[in-house]
């Protein structure tokens, strides 16, 4: 049996993401869930993008949609919303493409578009950008609650199943558990970390944008 490895919001930090995945080491048989937000805020989104494009034709990886890639389409289509998406971390995107959206490479593009998920699930555990209703399955949850709710103290879901999460930094650089779902976004684009969790052993490693690593346990 592989393992189900989930990675926290990466927001540009592409030396935190390539470490990371040294460190953790992927092999046959696991699935890799990437939780979202690979743009805006820290350096190289579009290094960032570029590798989860190429880790996923070397291995089982799921890559989620967060809040911030809706926020660059939006404002790729949207004159209104390109102010609104510079000033949440949108301009550091755009530098790292060549200072406009002519420089997103088709490929960049279809992945943001048609290659993410709103959620994946496995026999023990669920994967989403942000939160979840605790009363609907997933099929039916809203996008305010799967790309932009934060995670607050949530109850147990309705599938019996833990949720895994990212979207509301925790600053102590250590993912979160209350038992019921763990939010594993540990500022990596803020001086934090990039976490990684086996969500069956409760192992963590993480890795910054210095190049650092650490592993640790999960705290329920």
């Amino acid at each position: 049996m592989g393992r189900h490895l989930a990675i926290g919001d990466i927001h540009g930090c592409i030396t935190a993401l390539t470490t990371l995945v040294d460190f953790v080491d992927p092999r046959d048989g696991d699935v890799i869930i990437t939780l979202g937000d690979y743009v805006d805020r820290g350096p190289n989104a579009c290094a960032v993008v570029d590798f989860i494009i190429e880790l996923r034709r070397r291995h089982n990886l799921v890559a989620l949609r967060g809040n911030h890639e809706i926020m660059m389409l939006d404002a790729r289509e949207k004159q209104s919303w390109l102010r609104p998406w510079l000033s949440y971390g949108g301009e550091a995107t755009l530098e790292s493409y060549g200072g406009s959206f002519d420089g997103v490479p088709a490929a960049h593009m279809e992945f943001l578009e048609e290659g993410l998920a709103a959620y994946y699930e496995c026999e023990t555990h669920f994967f989403v950008h942000a939160c979840a209703e605790t009363h609907k399955a997933l099929q039916e949850q809203s996008e305010a609650a799967l790309y932009w709710r934060k995670f607050g103290n949530p109850d147990p879901h309705c599938s019996g199943k833990i949720m895994v999460c990212g979207h509301t930094p925790q600053e102590s650089g250590k993912p979160f558990s209350n038992g019921n779902a763990v939010c594993i976004d540990t500022l990596a684009y803020g001086g934090g970390w990039l976490t990684c969790l086996d969500v069956g052993s409760g192992r963590v490693w993480q890795a910054n944008e210095a190049g650092d690593t650490r592993s640790l346990e999960l705290d329920n």
